[in-house]
Parts: structure tokens; C-alpha cells; sequence
């Protein structure tokens, strides 16, 4: 088996533990004794074991909604790192400390194209870093108004699904407005 089928093995168990077994023992035992995470726009993860075990424990495993989906989109693989796209949709009907920290529920539907760049050291996950566009998020949450901001909210996953809906309509909306 090579390198890169090893860590996408390892990747799918720890994501296991993440959103279906929900356990944090596991999802460190997927782990260097000193990971690192990283979600990007909120600043919120964990460096070491224990704060990482914390994070897990405390704001992360068990928080995301029952109907939360993942849908591959595309994966790099390499001998040290894994490049996933996905697609992660919920409802938000609960608290969701990673993704909206101190947002009460707002009932919404919210679908985000997110992106993990996760590096592997000896055959277990050694650093995650974890993108998405936080303006959709408050878009589709109904926290942000973009009404005169360059940000979209649920048609970036609709663009995303279907290529061939119309690119260049932020642009389109700003001269209209100009």
C-alpha cells in the first residue's frame, strides 16, 4: 500500500471519529502526540494534545447538527498531505463553537464549500488547516447583509454544484450600483 492510500485510510478513520463515532480518544489515536489545527477564519482548534483534546471535547465532536453532511468534491493526495475540497451542510439548530462561536441557533440551512490541507508525519495526521469563506456562512445564517458587499451567500454552492450558472455577478451588481 502506498504512503498516500495510508493517509487517506488514516484521514477517513479520524473524520469517523470526528462526525459518526464522535470520539475524541479516537480521533487523537489518529494523531501525532502533538497535533496542530487550525480552522482558519475563526482561529479555533488546538496546539498539543491536550488543548487539542479539549477543543475536541468542548467545542467540536457533538456539536454539529444531526443532518450535517460531507460531500467530497475533490482530494490532492502526496506522500505527506492530503488537499480535500468538500462540501459541509447543516442545519444550524445548534450551537456550533468552530464554525459560528457564540452564534445562538438560527434555524438556517447552511451549505459551505470548505477546503482541509491536512500533513501527515509517520503514518498519522500531524496538522490540519482548514479553509472556508466565513461571509457566506453569516450570510446564509442571516448574521451578514450583502447587500452592497462583494460576498455571496448560498449561490457559492450553487455555483459550485453547476458550472455553468453565471460567473462574474458580484462584478455584474457592483457597476449596476456604481
Amino acid at each position: 500500500m502506498t504512503e498516500d492510500m495510508r493517509n487517506s485510510e488514516v484521514w477517513a478513520e479520524h473524520q469517523r471519529s470526528e462526525f459518526e463515532t464522535l470520539s475524541v480518544e479516537n480521533t487523537l489515536r489518529t494523531m501525532v502526540p502533538e497535533p496542530y489545527v487550525n480552522h482558519i477564519p475563526t482561529m479555533t482548534g488546538g496546539l498539543g494534545a491536550a488543548e487539542l483534546g479539549r477543543f475536541y471535547r468542548d467545542h467540536f465532536i457533538g456539536q454539529w447538527p444531526s443532518d450535517t453532511t460531507i460531500t467530497p468534491i475533490s482530494r490532492t493526495t502526496g506522500d505527506d498531505q492530503i488537499v480535500d475540497e468538500m462540501l459541509i451542510s447543516f442545519t444550524h439548530d445548534q450551537v456550533i463553537d468552530c464554525i459560528l462561536p457564540g452564534v445562538a441557533p438560527t434555524g438556517r440551512r447552511i451549505e459551505v464549500p470548505t477546503v482541509a490541507i491536512v500533513r501527515f508525519q509517520d503514518g498519522k495526521v500531524a496538522r490540519e488547516h482548514i479553509y472556508w469563506d466565513q461571509a457566506s456562512v453569516l450570510v446564509q445564517a442571516g448574521l451578514l447583509d450583502p447587500l452592497g458587499l462583494p460576498v455571496a451567500g448560498a449561490e457559492t454552492v450553487a455555483k459550485l454544484k453547476d458550472p455553468t450558472l453565471p460567473s462574474n455577478t458580484l462584478i455584474m451588481a457592483s457597476l449596476q450600483s456604481a
